[in-house]
């Protein structure tokens, strides 16, 4: 990796049925969740020329499946030590088989922990897991987001994560296309709810306020299969943008992720 770079990211994975994502430093490389089985995450890896074996870590957001599914998998075979807060470790610890103890890491909400040349900022979100977090990755004066999987964006979270060099940020559904879609009432109030998913238009206007003067890239991500389709978010995020005078495609550019390929990985 070039010095002049502070880091470099791929997007593994993102969508309703997985995510995961990949971030390395001089010092440390790491993923932030594991929902895909070890074998399709292997594979995601290798198209970005990264093997499981390097990896250092895993960090986990919450216990859904779509987030942890082959978490236990990759640190028995890879002896990767794994981050999450206490909540989420007894929510977890059922759910991806025996870990060995030694490999197991608390990583509070409102923390900062450092690995290596990251500091990463933990905090907390709104949805329905034991205590959701996500994370801010800095170093040298450059930062990264990853913000999926909440029913809002809080003043507090604006504030922690405002003015980040690129994101990953939810565009989950098209609010007509989940209205109308086939999911039972109930399933729809979850996802609609406070302790839901931001919709195309949420992830749009609460981009708006996050962007800054630094941010070059806006990657949209957590795409429900059947409720949205990558050019309704792409197209809602960019039209918002352009309503705000926010320079799309000139201070900053749009990115599409996808559940089944990698994103290149990109410099921070």
């Amino acid at each position: 990796m070039k010095t002049n770079q502070a880091f470099q990211v791929s997007i593994l994975a993102s969508g309703s049925s997985g995510n995961s994502l990949y971030i390395e430093s001089e010092q440390k490389r790491i993923l932030v969740d594991a929902g895909l089985s070890g074998k399709k995450i292997t594979s995601l890896l290798s198209e970005v020329d990264r093997k499981p074996e390097d990896l250092d870590a895993i960090l986990v957001t919450h216990e859904h499946r779509d987030h942890i599914h082959g978490v236990g998998v990759l640190a028995r075979k890879y002896h990767l030590d794994v981050y999450a807060n206490q909540q989420t470790w007894q929510a977890m610890d059922p759910l991806i088989g025996k870990v060995d103890v030694a490999q197991k890491h608390i990583f509070d909400m409102e923390s900062v922990l450092t690995l290596g040349d990251l500091d990463i900022e933990s905090f907390g979100v709104s949805h329905d897991a034991a205590a959701p977090q996500f994370y801010k990755f800095n170093k040298a004066g450059k930062s990264f987001v990853v913000l999926t999987d909440t029913g809002y964006c809080s003043d507090r979270v604006r504030g922690i994560v405002k003015d980040a060099d690129a994101y990953l940020i939810e565009s989950n559904h098209d609010l007509q296309m989940l209205r109308m879609g086939a999911y039972p009432w109930n399933l729809k109030q979850r996802i609609l709810g406070d302790k839901g998913h931001l919709s195309n238009e949420d992830g749009a206007l609460a981009m708006k306020d996050l962007l800054g003067d630094r941010t070059k890239r806006i990657y949209l991500g957590h795409l429900s299969r059947e409720n949205n389709l990558k050019e309704l978010a792409h197209l809602t995020m960019e039209t918002t943008l352009k309503e705000y005078d926010k320079g799309v495609g000139e201070a900053f550019h749009l990115y599409d992720t996808d559940p089944d390929r990698a994103t290149e990985l990109f410099a921070i």
